[in-house]
């Protein structure tokens, strides 16, 4: 009972109840107008002269079809609702502040053509993606740089605390999610002491993934001698821009260490907890110049929210250390202020290049039509393309569209595998025995449009090795969906799935 009362009292309840009564209200209004004057001819007419805008948009058929049948079937709440949530653009405080922070993070990122000519030289093929990276998405590419793989939270844990216990300048912490719990207090004992010794601590969170902390825990973070923000303050209100979250994690450690990957802040993530059933995840941490990279990322996001310009970037560019590098490294991060979709580039490109095999770990497959496509080609040009998702899911609407997406590319070819100890939530994509991303990115909507990410593309063959080795162990644990196995779902589930599959950009 007590658990039922804190969950209907939370902040997160609280907001989605008091948007919910904002729009039935609106909602209302407008149609109680539009009856009084007879006007409901002009709200269909507005919604089809939307629709009409929305087909010759340059956007995903998904997206297109999704919203026009929400605006043509229920135009007195389709047409308020994309003005508010189906137009991608970003509002202008986030918009201005993130591109003028990115401005400043592209200035301070050297980048060694020379370098990018070598590896185009070596290995032509998967060269482009570096070049990608770095000529049209500004992010360099770094040799004298090392990595390490970690196939779970459990074993990324220790090193993660080692490193932090290590801080003798700054550490800089940007996640999702950050959860009270036993993970987490080890976490605060250690950056409080840090901040006691004077060690700079930095932290960003988004507002929304960490709705069950306190509301002003970043107030209480404060007191400890520990910097917080929060990233775009969940409010109970109609606007877009609680579309956009800082779906990033990253963690400097004195411009000598940085990570990256799927794993967040809380129990469930190191396996203190069981939320659904055993969770997988991964992280990389990276060692060397890259790391420049990575620390340049934190500080753009929290000069912006900090709403300071002068920032000095360059009194935390410390010397890395002198390591001799075995591959080639590329940190990126993804906005949605600017035009390049970097995330789902960087995933199509790695797709559209691979001739042997590419292996995706993701906990949604919730696919746009070029990803779609990308896949299918992929398979059919002979690649053995494999995709490990979660059989015990974490929310049930984006399996069910997940589980709506087997049936094309199963049937071109494409293997799928549900991850039946639990919840998959790595985020890897790999390929050839030659190219390797781990970072933050689903293969979702929100990813490729609505979040900030970030993530690293790197060429190391003990760390490819290693990631390898992961996937191929997880799909021994893992149920090969078949044909068949779709075959034997219902009708009503499936008309479901399908009807799911034709909104799946509000997801």
């Amino acid at each position: 009972m007590q658990r039922l009362i804190k969950v209907f009292t939370s902040r997160l309840v609280m907001v989605a109840v008091l948007i919910l009564l904002q729009m039935m209200f609106f909602v209302m209004v407008l149609y109680q107008t539009a009856a009084a004057f007879q006007f409901f001819w002009l709200i269909q007419l507005i919604g089809f002269l939307m629709v009409i805008y929305i087909i010759n948009l340059q956007e995903e058929p998904y997206f297109k079809i999704a919203w026009s049948i929400t605006v043509l079937v229920l135009p007195i709440l389709g047409v308020p609702l994309y003005l508010v949530a189906g137009n991608k653009k970003v509002p202008k405080k986030i918009r201005n502040g993130t591109i003028h922070a990115n401005r400043q993070m592209y200035d301070l990122l050297e980048k060694d053509h020379e370098l990018l000519d070598q590896i185009t030289e070596a290995d032509p093929v998967h060269g482009c993606i570096f070049r990608y990276g770095m000529d049209r998405c500004g992010f360099p590419v770094y040799r004298d740089t090392s990595a390490r793989y970690y196939a779970s939270g459990e074993e990324w844990k220790p090193e993660f605390l080692n490193q932090l216990r290590k801080a003798k300048h700054f550490i800089f912490m940007e996640y999702f999610i950050i959860d009270e719990g036993k993970f987490w207090d080890e976490i605060l004992a250690i950056l409080k002491q840090k901040a006691m010794d004077g060690v700079k601590v930095k932290i960003i969170y988004d507002d929304f993934g960490c709705v069950t902390l306190p509301r002003h825990y970043d107030r209480k973070l404060k007191e400890y001698g520990i910097e917080a923000f929060r990233f775009n303050k969940l409010r109970p209100a109609l606007i877009v821009q609680m579309n956009n979250r800082d779906h990033r994690k990253i963690c400097v450690i004195d411009n000598r260490v940085a990570f990256t990957g799927g794993v967040n802040l809380a129990d469930e993530y190191v396996n203190l907890i069981k939320r659904f059933g055993y969770w997988k995840d991964s992280a990389v941490m990276i060692q060397g110049r890259a790391v420049w990279s990575f620390t340049v990322m934190f500080l753009g996001m929290y000069s912006y929210l900090k709403g300071d310009d002068t920032v000095d970037y360059l009194q935390y560019k410390l010397p890395a250390d002198d390591i001799e590098g075995t591959g080639y490294y590329l940190p990126f991060s993804d906005s949605p202020t600017d035009d390049e979709q970097t995330c789902l580039g960087m995933h199509l490109n790695i797709v559209n290049h691979a001739a042997d095999y590419i292996y995706i770990d993701t906990p949604y497959l919730i696919l746009n039509e070029s990803m779609t496509i990308s896949l299918i080609q992929a398979a059919k040009n002979g690649a053995d393309v494999r995709i490990l998702v979660p059989h015990i899911p974490d929310k049930i609407i984006t399996n069910q569209i997940t589980k709506g997406n087997y049936a094309p590319l199963i049937r071109a070819g494409v293997r799928i595998y549900e991850f039946t100890p639990g919840f998959n939530h790595a985020k890897n994509i790999l390929a050839d025995d030659k190219i390797g991303l781990v970072g933050s990115i689903n293969t979702d909507y929100r990813s490729y449009y609505l979040h900030f990410e970030d993530g690293i593309i790197l060429s190391d063959k003990a760390v490819i090795s290693k990631m390898k080795k992961d996937f191929l162990d997880s799909l021994a644990k893992s149920k090969e969906i078949t044909i068949d196995d779709i075959s034997r779902t219902r009708i009503p589930v499936r008309l479901f799935r399908g009807s799911l599959k034709a909104f799946m950009p509000l997801f």
